[in-house]
């Protein structure tokens, strides 16, 4: 029974728990700890890069950059259980910088298809995108940016931690934009 009561500890702690424990464990030598925090925080710092217009080279560089100023702080980490918040706050730093050297360009999607679908689908799939990508460029810029960071952040605190804004407007905030996102969709 001590197994079973020890899983079920585990899954009664939170992220926080879990972050804290990741990054102790990082800061002890961890090469596993550092790999899931690269993995549950990656996304998010990828997302915060792309809202400053950067493309994938100043991206990635960026995002590389947060990843690096954790290494050098992380002796200094204070409260192991926000670091998704230090590392939002980092990115939306280093991506400003980014952006005001010039880094805010634009490169067109790549695309690879294996195998296509006919070509009627491909139409209506493209008409259909076409449709969401006017619908959201019409969006006011905050709503932009929370809905595309909304699919990447791991939770409502780092989001709120890299839109520095409170934790309890993302929801609010987030149905009124996709409340108007639908509203512009045509029918």
């Amino acid at each position: 029974m001590a197994l079973d009561e020890g899983r079920a500890a585990e899954r009664d702690e939170g992220p926080e728990e879990e972050t804290a424990e990741l990054v102790v464990r990082a800061r002890d030598g961890d090469g596993a700890a550092w790999g899931r925090l690269v993995d549950r925080y990656s996304g998010l710092l990828w997302s915060i890069a792309r809202s400053y217009g950067l493309d994938e080279a100043d991206g990635g560089d960026v995002v590389q950059l947060t990843w690096l100023r954790l290494i050098e702080r992380i002796d200094q980490v204070t409260e192991p259980g926000a670091v998704g918040g230090w590392l939002a706050t980092t990115a939306r730093r280093e991506s400003l910088r980014a952006a005001q050297r010039g880094g805010a360009r634009r490169l067109p999607y790549d695309v690879h298809e294996d195998a296509a679908p006919p070509p009627e689908q491909i139409l209506l799939a493209r008409e259909r995108l076409g449709d969401v990508a006017a619908a959201l460029r019409a969006l006011p810029r905050r709503c932009q940016v929370l809905l595309r960071m909304l699919a990447l952040a791991p939770s409502y605190a780092e989001l709120a931690a890299a839109l520095d804004i409170p934790i309890g407007s993302i929801g609010p905030t987030r149905a009124r934009c996709l409340d108007t996102l639908q509203r512009r969709l045509p029918r």
